[in-house]
């Protein structure tokens, strides 16, 4: 289990927490928790969720790993738009760098794929920036089987970071490809905001009775099932909502529950 710290901004992913202490407290119950990967991004906020980071722990334990992304901008609340030219992928790591207060960021992640800018001049942009020591792994969000193909010609790729939950299987293609290779998968949306549909409801609730939990944990649960280099990374701005969704990955999944799960 990841946490990720989209969340803990303000409405629309825009400005700072509406309970900033909370914010904190969440952070650090993650870790608390057993957490050791907290994924953020210089858009959340924009820059408030990497400043909130860097506020509640740093500095960081050892273990802890932290991944941020780089490559969109914000103009206003739920607006997001791609700028993947190489130079701005540069300037956006230096940024985080400064932010998250560290000397080498340990994944860091391109957000998407520009149209309008060859990939393989994006990935080769943060090819450099590990080369020069300022990441340590490199990983690529919103890709087909192509653009990830292309990305890991030209730099070792330990991670892949798409929407994905048990009601979304349009990434289940690259997710074969991760499984088989042994790269990381990081599903984002893994709980829909809260809203995974009337038709799957009734299946995930038989299943959540059976446990004593919640139909969101046993969507957990069953990501975690489905493939060995799942990691979730749900994310919240409240702790009790925190400790249930790492709580989920204590629920083992019968071989007939998991069935009726894969078939909705």
């Amino acid at each position: 289990m990841g946490f990720g710290a989209m969340r803990i901004t303000g409405q629309g992913i825009w400005g700072p927490p509406a309970d900033h202490d909370e914010a904190i407290r969440v952070l650090r119950r993650a870790y608390e928790l057993g957490v050791n990967l907290i994924d953020t991004a210089d858009s959340y906020g924009p820059e408030v969720s990497e400043n909130l980071l860097a506020e509640a722990l740093h500095p960081y334990p050892d273990d802890l790993v932290i991944a941020t992304k780089g490559g969109l901008t914000r103009s206003g609340p739920d607006q997001w738009r791609r700028d993947l030219r190489p130079d701005r992928i540069k300037e956006c790591c230096e940024a985080s760098l400064r932010r998250l207060k560290l000397d080498r960021i340990d994944v860091y992640q391109l957000h998407a794929v520009d149209p309008n800018v060859p990939y393989a001049e994006t990935v080769g942009a943060v090819a450099d920036l590990k080369a020069e020591g300022k990441i340590r792994h490199v990983g690529v969000c919103n890709v087909g089987r192509t653009d990830l193909a292309t990305a890991r010609a030209i730099v070792d790729v330990v991670s892949v970071q798409n929407r994905y939950s048990v009601v979304d299987r349009s990434s289940e293609r690259v997710l074969e490809v991760c499984t088989n290779d042994g790269i990381g998968f990081l599903p984002w949306y893994p709980l829909g905001a809260g809203d995974l549909g009337d038709d799957a409801a009734a299946t995930l609730d038989e299943v959540a009775a059976a446990h004593d939990a919640s139909r969101f944990q046993i969507a957990i649960a069953w990501l975690l099932h489905h493939s060995p280099v799942m990691l979730p990374i749900p994310g919240t701005s409240k702790v009790t909502h925190l400790e249930e969704n790492v709580a989920a990955a204590g629920i083992e999944l019968s071989a007939d529950e998991k069935a009726k799960l894969d078939a909705l």
